[in-house]
C-alpha cells in the first residue's frame, strides 16, 4: 500500500540526501519537505523554546493535512520537544536519531557524541542517556563539539566544515568505543574518510530511515 511521508527539516542540506534514501528505503512512498531554516539560529540566539514548540505543532498538524500516514524529524537539535507535538496528530511522528542512539548504548562502555551545535550536542547526548537507562545498560557519554564547522558551513566554506568534523571524529574515537554522529548531514563526511572503519561510527539517516519504514510497513514495501 503506497504511503505518505512528511519530513520536517531544520536546513536546507538534508532535503536532497534524505529524500534521496527515503525513495531508495521505500519506492512507493510519497515524500513531502517541510523546511524552516529560522529555528537553528533562533535555537542559537536563545529564542524562547515556547514559541518553537509551537510552530513546530503547527508543522506536524500541516503534515498531517496533506494526508501523511507518518512525519520524521530531521533534525536532532528539535527532536525532544516532536514528542510533545506529536500529541497533536495522529499519524506517528518520529525522530531521525532514535534509532541510532538505540544501536550505540548495546555494546555499553564510552560513547562520544559529535556535533557542531551545542543546541544538537546536548539533546542527543541526553537522548543517549534516555535510552540506555531504559535498556538497563551503563555507558559513559563523551560528548565534543566540531568547534568551528558549523561557522564554516554558513560561510560557504563546505571543506574546512568537512575537516573540522573529521579533525574532531578522530579526536574523539581515541577516547571511545563508538561515536554517534549527532546531525544527519555529518554522514556524508565521515563516509569520505578511508583511516575511519565504518564500525567505529553511527550515522543517523540509514537506520533512522529503516526505522520509518517499519512504522509505515511493517517492514516490507
Amino acid at each position: 500500500m503506497k504511503k505518505t511521508l512528511a519530513i520536517l527539516h531544520t536546513t536546507p542540506v538534508t532535503i536532497g540526501p534524505l529524500q534521496e534514501l527515503a525513495k531508495k528505503t521505500m519506492p512507493d512512498c510519497q515524500i513531502y519537505n517541510l523546511l524552516d531554516d529560522s529555528i537553528l539560529p533562533q535555537l542559537i540566539a536563545g529564542q524562547d523554546r515556547g514559541t518553537i514548540i509551537l510552530r513546530l505543532q503547527t508543522y506536524v498538524k500541516m503534515a498531517e493535512l496533506t494526508g501523511a500516514d507518518g512525519i520524521l524529524s530531521a533534525c536532532s537539535s528539535i527532536g525532544q520537544w516532536m514528542i510533545e507535538a506529536s500529541q497533536q496528530v495522529s499519524v506517528p511522528v518520529m525522530r531521525i536519531d532514535e534509532a541510532m542512539a538505540e544501536a550505540a548504548v548495546q555494546g555499553g562502555g564510552t560513547i562520544g557524541i559529535l556535533a557542531t551545535l551545542t543546541t544538537t550536542l546536548e539533546p542527543t547526548t541526553a537522548l543517549v542517556r534516555a535510552k540506555a537507562d531504559a535498556a538497563g545498560i551503563k555507558v559513559q557519554c563523551l560528548p565534543k563539539l566540531a568547534a568551528g564547522a558549523y561557522e564554516a558551513m554558513l560561510g560557504g566554506d563546505q571543506a574546512a566544515h568537512d575537516e573540522r568534523v573529521a579533525q574532531a571524529l578522530r579526536s574523539l574515537l581515541q577516547q571511545c568505543r563508538v561515536v554517534v554522529l549527532a546531525q544527519a548531514s555529518m554522514a556524508r563526511v565521515a563516509a569520505q574518510l578511508d583511516d575511519v572503519p565504518p564500525q567505529a561510527y553511527l550515522t543517523s539517516p540509514v537506520s533512522g530511515m529503516q526505522r520509518v519504514k517499519q512504522v509505515l510497513y511493517g517492514g516490507q514495501t
